[in-house]
């Protein structure tokens, strides 16, 4: 019985090796064709996943490549859909292979592959569709189509799926794979091919199914055929699809109205869309207006103007002087409107010129006209101890908006002649940007622009111009002392709260007004009978004068303690806040009105953060508010920047951590957008908060805080070395990638700071990380360290480096831990793979100690030390120069570690291998270290 079981055995395995010798001696195609013509359909799926194998088998002769494409145009005629379906999987990487030994086989994709794949786009079986669908997508990413393929093979076939008869699924996808290759095919295919019968598909009254699918791929569409095929055929389409009576369509003209604005003018943009896009937000169907939510920031976004939203941070390491006179200009050109500055190439420059004077006269006659005949516009006095005067921000916003209506509107504000010293031209600059007029809310300044307009229409009016003298100006000894007193008590009672950076900011502001107005006063005497002749005529040579004054100052003095009033007001009000009813619901509606964007677009994002909307909308409609928010920060700048403080501040204060998180990750984005200023007043607060909250949102303030601190004052920066010892502390000790993020972003900030901050500050966190528990924060603190090692020892004089070094070596060098040791090899070596430390300081400071590893008890301490011996210190020739004279210490360590009696320290001691990393070093030797 067993012998006859043996005998049944062996005769089944010699006919399997029969069968496997018999394919053995197949050719590729007898094997090919075997099972192909098999019943059995894994065999011939199986021949489906060997087809690309088969062809690099036989690539060198063209004949059989021949053959094998025609056996796949006879095995894509399977009856089995699993078989044609698998077959369609391997047509790109077949393709490929076509594109890459196309001179062997010149033709085969577009005669052969190509076929088949736009058959399947019709075939009966939803699996073989899809796989082709892909397949085609695939194809054309690659660029394996030709154009002529694609206008005569492949798009006609699509318009064939999409006709009217054509089956309901067949269409749906044929639309949507149209509107998926538009990006790939270009324009011209797009426009003269699959334009109008997208138009059409986007009117189907039979299928929503269709209108859905072209009202989700609609931007993509408009991308494609740019803004006037937008705006001449896809618009009027994009309107009905707006105002479908499916809200599954309208959903999806929400989620790509983005696109659709990108593609079209700002006019339309801010006439059609707009409201089109108010109708969705109040569409009956929640989830048309959760997702019209979702798109409105990135809609507002579409609005910005870059002429207008342009950025600058002042750095504190750049003073005015240090500023290209390019980006001076740039920024001018930004913050100034071109049609309300008076160019100084204008005006003659030549003092005994007349009629320069005679025009200057007329300008300021036509001012004065416009002035008393236009209430709504605001003309500054043209005095010739305010010619070299800036407009305060307010001025400027309503100068600019009333400029575009009326163009006679002027300021006689001037830009700094060629001919002028730096030096002026320097104070000049320094005075039309300097940062106050940055951090000032344009709350208190609506009053102040009123009263100015009605001081200007008084002054410049014929019947007043002889009385003119008589009207106290802000230079006047009364208003100046008023004004200096008043400076002085808001300095002495805002002193005790100095430590606030909020008061510190405004105590700043209010000093340099104090010395303004003080420059001013031993002016005005000599001043007043110049101002009244300047009233009657103003020549070239004054206006000459007022630039090359020694005391330059002083109309710059005078404009500040002029726009000082406003910010007292503002302090006035602010300190009453406390005490004081809030403001009404006009003015609070007013302090967020703007022109930029349509304001009901504003009004909807700002309701965001409203509590019903959660309810009636979605949920998470704040975090959406806060995704977008630096891109609607953006698109209003800087100047609007009180439209968004309060709603800013509500996230901020969101009792959902994923919305403080998503603030906390783009805080350091906003902070650019705002500027210093404005970031000091406005954004610090907020980030101080953040660095208390979970861990969850910590972590973005974590990975961005060298972007946020790189933008504060140096003052303001220092304040946070007493907090970074705070991330050594989280909610979950074993969240270790917290602690290895903390240890990248301290690399990024030693640039930041002084040597002894470094040095008092960092050092501890940096060894402190050094001896965390998981390896990965090790790595990063080693590099750490090494870097520290380095700014100290360039530092002058280098004595925070030595203390430094001798510290590494008291707590890791004779650590009585072998992991301490480990981790003294591992900072050696990443000191000498960098060169943080000249080789002769190296062989000063550090290598007597690490030498003195090499009889270390532990094996793992020995391995790495002879890893950095050989591999590291021996590859640098710098030490082989500079370092002769430790050569020889160096070579009894080596041959110490040669003879010792571990065979891993013996290897890595004796021979050469190739150089590793340190992170490959930390992989293989310290992997076990806990």
């Amino acid at each position: 019985m067993i012998l006859s079981l043996l005998l049944c055995d062996l005769l089944a395995l010699y006919k399997a090796l029969d069968f496997v010798s018999q394919d053995e001696m197949l050719t590729p195609l007898g094997r090919l064709d075997k099972y192909a013509a098999s019943e059995n359909v894994f065999n011939r799926q199986m021949v489906a996943r060997s087809l690309l194998d088969t062809l690099r088998e036989v690539c060198d002769d063209e004949r059989d490549c021949i053959a094998v494409l025609e056996r796949i145009s006879r095995l894509a005629d399977d009856s089995e859909p699993t078989v044609r379906a698998e077959l369609m999987e391997q047509v790109p990487h077949i393709a490929l292979f076509c594109q890459e030994n196309r001179p062997s086989i010149p033709y085969a994709f577009s005669k052969y592959l190509l076929p088949i794949v736009v058959r399947y786009l019709a075939d009966q079986n939803n699996q073989v569709r899809k796989t082709s669908q892909a397949a085609l997508l695939a194809l054309l990413e690659q660029e394996l189509i030709e154009r002529f393929d694609v206008e005569t093979k492949v798009c006609p076939v699509l318009i064939e799926l999409t006709a009217p008869d054509s089956n309901d699924d067949v269409k749906t996808e044929a639309v949507a794979i149209m509107c998926k290759m538009a990006p790939m095919v270009g324009k011209d295919i797009t426009e003269r091919l699959i334009l109008p019968r997208f138009c059409e598909m986007c009117c189907d009254c039979r299928m929503f199914h269709v209108r859905k699918v072209c009202a989700a791929n609609f931007g993509d569409i408009c991308s494609v055929v740019g803004q006037q095929a937008t705006e001449e055929m896809l618009l009027p389409r994009f309107f009905q699809l707006c105002s479908d009576n499916v809200w599954g369509v309208r959903k999806a003209c929400a989620e790509c109205f983005m696109a659709v604005s990108c593609a079209t003018c700002q006019e339309i943009r801010r006439t059609k869309l707009s409201a089109l896009f108010i109708n969705l937000i109040s569409d009956p169907s929640r989830w048309v207006r959760q997702a019209a939510f979702q798109s409105l920031g990135p809609f507002i976004s579409t609005f910005a103007n870059p002429s207008s939203s342009g950025q600058y941070f002042k750095e504190e390491s750049k003073s005015s002087e240090d500023t290209s006179v390019e980006d001076k200009n740039r920024i001018r050109d930004q913050e100034v409107p071109e049609d309300i500055l008076i160019r100084p190439e204008d005006v003659t420059a030549d003092p005994s010129t007349s009629n320069s004077s005679v025009k200057l006269e007329s300008t300021m006659e036509d001012d004065a006209e416009t002035s008393s005949k236009s209430p709504g516009e605001i003309s500054v006095s043209v005095d010739s101890s305010l010619l070299c005067t800036l407009s305060s921000e307010s001025h400027q916003e309503a100068a600019s908006n009333e400029n575009d209506k009326k163009p006679g509107n002027h300021k006689s504000t001037l830009r700094p002649e060629v001919g002028t010293s730096s030096q002026d031209s320097a104070l000049l600059d320094q005075e039309l940007y300097n940062s106050f007029h940055f951090w000032r809310t344009p709350l208190p300044e609506i009053d102040l622009d009123v009263e100015l307009e009605q001081g200007s229409e008084d002054k410049f009016s014929p019947e007043t111009a002889e009385a003119a003298p008589e009207v106290p100006t802000p230079g006047s000894p009364s208003i100046t002392m008023a004004t200096r007193k008043e400076l002085e008590e808001m300095i002495e009672n805002l002193e005790p709260h100095i430590d606030d950076p909020d008061v510190k900011a405004q105590v700043d502001v209010l000093s340099a007004a104090l010395r303004a107005s003080s420059l001013d006063a031993p002016e005005e005497a000599s001043s007043t009978e110049q101002r009244s002749d300047a009233q009657d005529a103003l020549g070239v040579s004054e206006l000459a004068n007022c630039r090359r004054s020694p005391d330059a100052s002083v109309p710059f003095a005078s404009s500040a303690v002029e726009n000082m009033d406003s910010t007292l007001r503002y302090i006035h009000n602010d300190s009453d806040l406390s005490t004081n009813s809030s403001f009404s619901p006009d003015e609070e509606r007013r302090s967020k009105v703007q022109d930029v964007v349509p304001q009901a677009l504003l009004d909807q994002y700002l309701s965001m953060t409203d509590p019903s909307r959660a309810q009636t909308v979605d949920t998470e409609i704040a975090k959406h508010c806060a995704y977008s928010l630096p891109g609607v920060a953006l698109t209003l700048g800087r100047r609007n920047w009180h439209c968004l403080r309060e709603t800013y501040e509500t996230l901020a204060s969101d009792m959902q951590w994923k919305v403080r998180r998503t603030l906390a990750f783009s805080i350091h984005e906003l902070a650019v957008i705002l500027g210093d200023q404005l970031t000091a007043a406005d954004l610090v607060p907020i980030f101080n908060g953040f660095l208390k909250d979970l861990d969850e949102v910590r972590i973005g303030v974590l990975k961005h805080l060298h972007d946020f601190l790189k933008l504060l004052h140096i003052d303001k920066r220092r304040e946070y070395l007493y907090q970074l010892q705070e991330f050594l502390v989280t909610d979950n000790s074993r969240n270790w990638r917290f602690r290895a993020e903390l240890a990248e972003q301290l690399i990024l900030l030693l640039e930041l700071y002084s040597p002894r901050d470094v040095y008092d500050y960092l050092r501890p966190i940096a060894l402190n990380l050094c001896a965390d528990k998981v390896s990965s924060v090790r790595w990063i603190s080693y590099k750490l360290v090494s870097e520290m090692v380095k700014k100290l020892h360039m530092a002058t004089p280098p004595t925070f480096g030595v203390d430094l070094i001798n510290e590494l070596v008291e707590s890791f060098g004779r650590c009585p831990k072998w992991s301490g040791r480990q981790a003294f090899v591992f900072v050696c070596q990443t000191v000498i793979e960098d060169e943080c430390l000249p080789m002769d300081q190296f062989a000063v400071h550090l290598m007597p100690h690490l030498l003195t590893l090499a009889n270390d008890r532990v094996p793992n301490v020995r391995v790495l030390l002879a890893k950095t011996l050989r591999q590291t210190l021996l590859e640098k020739d710098c030490f082989l120069t500079s370092a002769s004279c430790h050569q020889e210490a160096v070579e009894q360590a080596i041959m110490a570690l040669q003879m010792d009696r571990d065979s891993d320290v013996k290897y890595f001691a004796s021979i050469h291998p190739a150089s590793t990393k340190i992170s490959e070093d930390a992989m293989s030797t310290a992997s076990s270290t806990y």
